[in-house]
């Protein structure tokens, strides 16, 4: 990596992670501990490859940075992806009311990251138990934050997905499914509270996009997101 490069001497060294099982968590973990290390982070943002930003660096910036609270997305979720998911061995330390679900895809300010990779009494619980078909990535952090910071959480996630079409991963989207109406539709088409007050801006981020879709982002980018 370039010296001038803001990656440099950041690299994070990567170990085995298994779709669904608590090493997915570990690794979450081990991004926020290396982030930490600079100690002028003071908000970190989970994304993936087929993350795309809705709105340009300053808006997205001043969001999360003027916000009031966290997005961990935490909900009770009955039936078999949700409660039916807890493992009774987690009690007391973890009561099947305090159970949660929601997206693996979280923002958290330092307090939160911190305590989050300093957690020993919580996530050796799911280490142990929450195993397939119970999936660490989509409880550990919801059922944490729900049980000890949840007048800090807003419990909705800043990333706009699509699950309407069933089955374990939200819709894909392609070159063609890239509109400005569609681009819109995820920045200002849901209504949500924002430090208090309500708001149609909800979502910074969008998934899933496959690598075909670049170019026509791009195209949109400058003028729909004011992107330079």
């Amino acid at each position: 990596m370039p010296e001038n490069s803001v990656f440099h001497g950041r690299r994070v060294p990567s170990k085995n992670v298994t779709w669904g099982k608590p090493n997915m968590v570990q690794a979450e973990r081990r991004l926020l501990a290396n982030a930490l290390l600079d100690l002028t982070n003071q908000r970190f943002i989970l994304l993936s490859e087929s993350c795309i930003p809705l709105f340009n660096f300053k808006t997205v910036y001043d969001y999360v940075m003027d916000s009031t609270q966290t997005f961990v997305e935490a909900y009770d979720l009955p039936g078999a992806v949700g409660r039916d998911r807890y493992r009774k061995k987690m009690s007391p330390t973890i009561k099947l009311e305090q159970w949660r679900k929601g997206s693996q895809w979280f923002e958290v300010d330092r307090q939160l990251a911190l305590e989050v990779v300093s957690d020993t009494s919580y996530f050796p619980l799911f280490e142990k138990y929450c195993v397939p078909s119970c999936y660490s990535d989509e409880h550990y952090l919801p059922t944490y934050v729900s049980i000890r910071f949840w007048k800090k959480n807003s419990n909705r996630t800043l990333h706009w997905v699509d699950w309407s079409r069933g089955g374990p991963h939200p819709s894909r989207y392609q070159r063609t499914d890239v509109t400005y109406e569609f681009l819109n539709k995820m920045r200002f088409g849901t209504t949500c509270e924002y430090n208090g007050k309500s708001t149609n801006m909800c979502h910074m981020f969008a998934r899933k996009f496959m690598p075909n879709t670049l170019d026509r982002l791009l195209r949109f980018a400058p003028k729909l997101m004011q992107f330079n």
